[in-house]
């Protein structure tokens, strides 16, 4: 392989990597929302795998059963999570025309 080869491969991964940046950083800032329990819990989270908010609706709340809230919140927050790895991975994919690169799973939890 050339020098020339070489250095043109480089400057594509480093453009490659920094677009890359630039949609995660992207997905930092963009939500989705999950629920659970018809609409008594609502998750939203975001692009990093945060969870930036939590709804519970009022009627939800029984000091009688609170493993049923408990319930509904770890399944909301799940599926809000699962929802954002989506969101992520779609993103990536658009850069990557849908091909898995070797490592991008490690970096959304896929």
């Amino acid at each position: 392989m050339s020098k020339k080869m070489f250095g043109d491969i480089m400057k594509q991964a480093q453009k490659l990597q920094q677009e890359m940046g630039r949609i995660q950083e992207e997905s930092k800032k963009k939500t989705v929302e999950a629920s659970a329990g018809g609409g008594m819990v609502t998750v939203t989270a975001n692009g990093a795998l945060e969870i930036v908010s939590i709804k519970v609706e009022r009627e939800v709340v029984n000091p009688d059963d609170i493993e049923m809230l408990q319930d509904l919140i770890i399944a909301a927050v799940n599926e809000a999570l699962k929802r954002a790895r989506q969101m992520v991975s779609e993103d990536m994919g658009k850069l990557t025309g849908g091909l898995q690169l070797p490592g991008l799973g490690g970096i959304f939890g896929q």
